[in-house]
């Protein structure tokens, strides 16, 4: 066998196991499908694309929750999901992949998370306009690209921790998101957190770990 599963990796750090299917060959997606099938566990896949999907045999897509947008597929169904504690806020509606993979990853881990879109700071009037309902969340994780100023700004307005995600939208010198990864290391805001670029899974597993602590 090709691969083990670390179906204890939720119990030791409160985190569930993961699939990343990039780069991934069909058969291994299969073969991983239907090792957690027969032994009746949940799983979550990310980084599913939509053509490597429609690449699965029938068999294992009638096992699978996919979502399109954010790439990723839920075997053994949604958990029923707590009220939500997190908060997921995207500059652009060009971040919306990486916010996706953020939310289904709490909710595959059975929390709601919903998501407030198209706030970025090119018209802070649209941030300001739902700053109220943001601040209700006690952590949230702000999505967002070019030069990733949403970060700074939003953790200057509200108490809770700010887990930061750039991605890798934006032109030219925006570098394919290392402008606002930059950007969130160095932010002035105190209580920022940073992960990868377009890391909506690593966003979510600290979010996971923040409200298993609190």
């Amino acid at each position: 066998m090709e691969f083990q599963i670390d179906w204890n990796r939720e119990y030791r750090t409160g985190v569930p196991e993961a699939v990343i299917c990039a780069r991934k060959s069909t058969a291994q997606i299969e073969a991983v499908i239907r090792l957690a099938h027969a032994a009746g566990r949940r799983l979550l896949f990310t980084r599913l694309g939509q053509a490597e999907y429609a690449a699965l045999t029938k068999a294992s897509t009638d096992l699978l929750d996919y979502e399109p947008i954010s790439s990723t597929a839920v075997l053994g169904g949604i958990a029923q999901l707590a009220p939500a504690a997190v908060g997921i806020v995207a500059a652009g509606t060009s971040d919306l992949p990486v916010a996706h993979e953020a939310a289904r990853t709490l909710a595959f881990a059975g929390h709601a998370a919903p998501i407030i879109a198209d706030v970025g700071v090119a018209g802070l009037w649209r941030l300001m306009d739902r700053i109220e309902e943001i601040r209700k969340f006690r952590v949230l994780i702000a999505v967002a690209g070019m030069e990733g100023a949403l970060f700074s700004v939003l953790a200057g307005l509200v108490s809770a921790p700010v887990i930061a995600v750039p991605t890798s939208v934006g032109y030219g010198v925006a570098n394919g998101g290392t402008t606002a990864l930059h950007a969130a290391l160095a932010s002035c805001s105190p209580g920022v957190v940073v992960v990868n670029i377009d890391n909506g899974y690593g966003a979510a597993s600290a979010a996971i770990k923040i409200l298993t602590a609190s």
